[in-house]
């Protein structure tokens, strides 16, 4: 096989992460996009030359105007569209969100219309399924105190 036709096959996944905020009664922070018709989670596309978690901590900061620290990988999900190709998500654990932190929170209006916390029970149903999937076990994996694999928002493990 030629380099071209090696180079053809390779993956060119687009790539993105979110960071999963809670408060303090353990609720999942969701946000509500002006130009969405569902609610998501803070975070959005790496940039070129840029890590996954340098993305986060962007995003993070244009979306809502603070810059909590942000922490370990909870899950990657393998989730290829349709319509954007093969797609690579990542989710980080951004940790309790104290009231004072929420207190300082200023939403980029543009994009942004509002957010709130919610139960991870209740996010079936402010969201599309494959990231309610990616939510749900990235916040398993937070209590469980590990990182997850996931295919299509569903978990990949072991053949035993």
């Amino acid at each position: 096989m030629s380099d071209n036709e090696h180079e053809a096959k390779m993956a060119r996944p687009r790539m993105a992460s979110g960071a999963l905020f809670f408060d303090d009664q353990g609720r999942v922070m969701m946000l509500e996009p002006t130009y969405k018709d569902y609610r998501e989670i803070p975070g959005g596309y790496v940039e070129t030359g840029e890590s996954p978690h340098q993305a986060c901590v962007r995003e993070v900061g244009e979306e809502l105007g603070i810059a909590p620290e942000i922490g370990r990988l909870l899950a990657m999900d393998w989730a290829p569209s349709p319509t954007e190709g093969d797609k690579v998500l990542y989710i980080f654990d951004g940790g309790i969100l104290a009231p004072e932190i929420q207190g300082q929170i200023q939403l980029q209006t543009a994009e942004i219309g509002a957010y709130g916390f919610h139960p991870v029970s209740a996010v079936a149903n402010l969201t599309i399924p494959r990231l309610a999937r990616r939510i749900q076990a990235a916040a398993k994996a937070r209590t469980e105190g590990r990182m997850v694999y996931l295919e299509h928002g569903v978990e990949v493990k072991h053949a035993s």
